[in-house]
C-alpha cells in the first residue's frame, strides 16, 4: 500500500478550525436542501493535509453513503495530468514547444482554418491555410484554433458533432485523425479557445512513448505518485465506490447522464477521461506543489513546473471569460492568476487551477503554500460550488 500523505491539525498549518467548521456546514446545509448529492472535500497547507471530509450521498438512488475514497469522474481534471505527462516526455529531449503538431501527426501539416467570409469552399464558412503551424505550445495553452463541440453552434461546432468526435468507439489516433481533417475556429496562436487539444496531447504521449495513453499515465505517474484509484475506468472491484449524480437536475429538471466508467474504456480522452478520489488528485497536487516532487519522486524539474503555472497568453491573445475569469491567463495545463484583484473570489497572484464538468475542481497556491481538492458529481451547480469552496477555504487562512 501507497504510504499516506501527512497530516496535521488545521491550527498547526496556520488554518482556522472554526472557518472550517463552517465550509462543513455550509456543505452539509446544501446537501440536506437537495441542491447536490454529496462531496469531498480536501485541503493540504504546508505540505499536510489539515482537512478531508466526505458529505452527503455517493449514491442518491441507492442512499449509499459518501465516503471519502469515493470515485469520481474528473473530466476536464484529466487535462493538467495528460500535460504533465506531455512536459516529461520533453524533459527528454523528445520535443520542443515550437515544434509543429505536425511533426508527429503529419495530417495537421493540411488542417484549414475557417473564415467567415464564406469563400474558399465549405458550408457557411470559407477556407485558408495557416498562417503558422499549431506548435505543441498551442495544444498545451488553447491556442491551437481547435475548439469543443459545445462551446457554440457555429458551423465548425456542428462540423465536429456531425464527425461524432466525442464518440467512445475510437482510439486517441482515430480522433487526431478526425480532428486533423476539420477546419480550425481560429489561426493558431492568435486566440485562447477551450477545446480538444489536450486530446491530441493524448496522442502525442502516445506516439512519443510507444505506449497507450493510459499505460504511460499508469506507469509514469499513476503508480509513482500512489494514485491507486486513478485510471480511464473502474475496474469491478470497485465498482461500489463510484459517486453518482441526481438523475435529475434540482435546478433545471433535466435529466443528468455522465459518462459510464464502469466499462472498459477504449477511448482514452486525454482532455476528459479520466477517475479518482479527492485524496488521488491530492497526490498529485503534492507533487506540483513541491515544484514536481512528491517525497522521493521526481516528475519534472523545478523550472518546467514554474513555466506550466505561467501565463502564456499575455496581452496578445484573446480570451474569453466564460471560463477564464478575471485577472487570469493560462499555462500549459491550468489557469493562471495574473492579479491579485479584479476576480470575483479571494486568492494570490500565482494561483493556477482547473476544474472538471461534472463538479470537480482544484486549485494551487503556492504563495500561502495551500492547495485544495473538491469532487462533486453535480454538473449543472459546478459553478457555484467552484466559488463557494474556495471563498470558505480562504476564509479559513489565519497566517
Amino acid at each position: 500500500m501507497t504510504a499516506p500523505l501527512p497530516t496535521a491539525k488545521p491550527e498547526e498549518v496556520g488554518l482556522d478550525p472554526a472557518a472550517l467548521d463552517r465550509l462543513s456546514a455550509a456543505l452539509r446545509d446544501r446537501v440536506a436542501a437537495g441542491h447536490i448529492p454529496g462531496a469531498v472535500a480536501l485541503v493540504a497547507r504546508h505540505g499536510k493535509v489539515a482537512y478531508h471530509e466526505a458529505f452527503g450521498a455517493q449514491d442518491p438512488a441507492a442512499g449509499q453513503p459518501m465516503a471519502r475514497d469515493s470515485i469520481f469522474r474528473i473530466y476536464s481534471m484529466t487535462k493538467p495530468i495528460v500535460s504533465i505527462a506531455t512536459m516529461m516526455l520533453l524533459e527528454e529531449g523528445r520535443f520542443i514547444l515550437a515544434d509543429p503538431i505536425g511533426k508527429f501527426i503529419p495530417a495537421f501539416n493540411d488542417t484549414k482554418v475557417a473564415v467567415p467570409d464564406g469563400s474558399g469552399g465549405g458550408e457557411g464558412y470559407g477556407l485558408t491555410a495557416q498562417v503558422r503551424p499549431i506548435t505543441v505550445q498551442d495544444l498545451l495553452r488553447h491556442t491551437s484554433g481547435l475548439t469543443y463541440e459545445f462551446r457554440g453552434n457555429g458551423p465548425i461546432h456542428k462540423a465536429y458533432a456531425q464527425a461524432r468526435v466525442a464518440r467512445l468507439k475510437q482510439t486517441n489516433a482515430d480522433q487526431a485523425a478526425v480532428l486533423a481533417a476539420l477546419p480550425l475556429v481560429h489561426q493558431p496562436g492568435t486566440a485562447w479557445e477551450y477545446s480538444r487539444s489536450t486530446d491530441v496531447l493524448g496522442r502525442l504521449v502516445e506516439i512519443l512513448s510507444g505506449e497507450s495513453l493510459g499505460a504511460f499515465l499508469a506507469r509514469r505517474i499513476l503508480g509513482p505518485l500512489g494514485m491507486e484509484d486513478s485510471g480511464f475506468d473502474v475496474p469491478a472491484d470497485k465498482h461500489g465506490r463510484v459517486a453518482e449524480p441526481f438523475a435529475k437536475d434540482p435546478e433545471s429538471g433535466a435529466d443528468v447522464a455522465l459518462l459510464d466508467v464502469k466499462r472498459p474504456a477504449l477511448f482514452e480522452s486525454g482532455g476528459g477521461g479520466m477517475v479518482g478520489t479527492a485524496m488521488d488528485y491530492a497526490r498529485f497536487l503534492t507533487m506540483l506543489h513541491g515544484h514536481g516532487r512528491a517525497g522521493t519522486t521526481r516528475l519534472l524539474g523545478r523550472k518546467t513546473v514554474e513555466l506550466m503555472t505561467a501565463d502564456h497568453l499575455g496581452s496578445g491573445i484573446t480570451t474569453r471569460a466564460d471560463l477564464l475569469p478575471p485577472g487570469h491567463g493560462f499555462g500549459l495545463g491550468f489557469a493562471v492568476r495574473t492579479h491579485a484583484g479584479v476576480a470575483p473570489f479571494p486568492g494570490s497572484v500565482g494561483n493556477y487551477f482547473w476544474s472538471g464538468a461534472a463538479g470537480t475542481f482544484f486549485w494551487v497556491d503556492p504563495v500561502e503554500r495551500l492547495y485544495a481538492v473538491l469532487m462533486c458529481q453535480a454538473p449543472g451547480q459546478r459553478e457555484y460550488y467552484r466559488s463557494l469552496f474556495r471563498d470558505l477555504v480562504y476564509a479559513a487562512v489565519t497566517d
